[in-house]
């Protein structure tokens, strides 16, 4: 278990900081507490919507499939802390940062 806080690119959006469990993902987290956070694919690594930057904790994920690599590397502005949100499942206890790319641009759901 582990505390995540959730950082938005959008000025208009306040940082959140809410529970996360051993095993969850990022992006149900992120839906569990009505953060918005696009997810085309369902979560299934089958595109890029729910890319977020990890900015603190990368250690708790699993690392990065070639999978999800290739799917990063289509997301909009990806920088070296890029990841998929429905990828960063938490493996080991500690306490995340991650920042949200403005949605606004990003037609889905």
């Amino acid at each position: 278990m582990g505390n995540i806080k959730f950082l938005f690119e959008e000025s208009s959006k306040e940082s959140i900081t809410v529970e996360i469990f051993k095993g969850e993902s990022v992006l149900d987290v992120a839906l569990d507490n009505n953060i918005q956070l696009n997810h085309n694919c369902g979560g299934v690594c089958g595109c890029s919507t729910c890319h977020i930057y990890v900015v603190s904790g990368e250690n708790s994920f699993p690392e990065m499939s070639d999978r999800e690599e290739e799917y990063v590397d289509r997301a909009r502005n990806p920088k070296f802390n890029s990841r998929l949100a429905c990828q960063c499942k938490l493996e080991n206890d500690g306490d995340l940062v991650v920042n949200i790319p403005d949605q606004s641009g990003i037609i889905g759901h």
